[in-house]
């Protein structure tokens, strides 16, 4: 996020988690648990990463761990290592967002990404210049929902799409015969 934002962003993200889960999320009991003992631990080391902005608690013989935004992360910090899946956000902060784009553009390519400006132009640097599976711009998670855009991965997080067509597709076997005359 750019520098410029960043207070007044982690203040509503912390509002938002507030007004969504309550003051103690871990006592709520709509809140989702992690899927197994496995991911629970891969992620809860992720919280050693950086500097715990919001949250950073867990329960892990309740498979909890409450959204926790993380500060201070480096691009080799575990976090930024794999796809996380879980209740974990690495923030990073810029002032110039060129050099920014070109380490993105250096890693492998994300399955992911939220791009958040009413910016036309930065919208279109940022589409142009960065491959990724799928994303939003002012939104996240919406483009996974909708069966009208396909989702999936490329590069190292996966390869094909799924959703509407696509999930036909993907499920179907189109037979191919080349039958030479004589």
């Amino acid at each position: 996020m750019h520098e410029q934002v960043h207070d007044e962003l982690i203040d509503l993200i912390g509002a938002e988690i507030k007004d969504k889960f309550g003051d103690d999320v871990l006592q709520n009991t709509d809140f989702p648990h992690i899927v197994n003992t496995r991911n629970f631990d891969r992620l809860s080391k992720f919280l050693n990463d950086g500097k715990t902005l919001i949250g950073g608690r867990s329960v892990r013989e309740q498979l909890l761990i409450e959204p926790t935004v993380l500060g201070d992360v480096n691009w080799e910090s575990s976090v930024m290592q794999e796809e996380i899946f879980g209740p974990v956000l690495p923030v990073f902060t810029y002032s110039d967002l060129n050099p920014m784009l070109d380490e993105i553009v250096r890693r492998p390519k994300p399955l992911a990404l939220y791009l958040f400006t009413q910016d036309e132009q930065l919208q279109n640097q940022v589409l142009n210049q960065v491959s990724f599976g799928g994303g939003c711009i002012n939104d996240t998670l919406s483009h996974m929902t909708s069966h009208y855009l396909p989702f999936g991965g490329v590069g190292e997080s996966g390869m094909g799409s799924y959703h509407g067509q696509q999930s036909f597709d993907v499920f179907s076997h189109h037979k191919s015969v080349l039958k030479r005359s004589e």
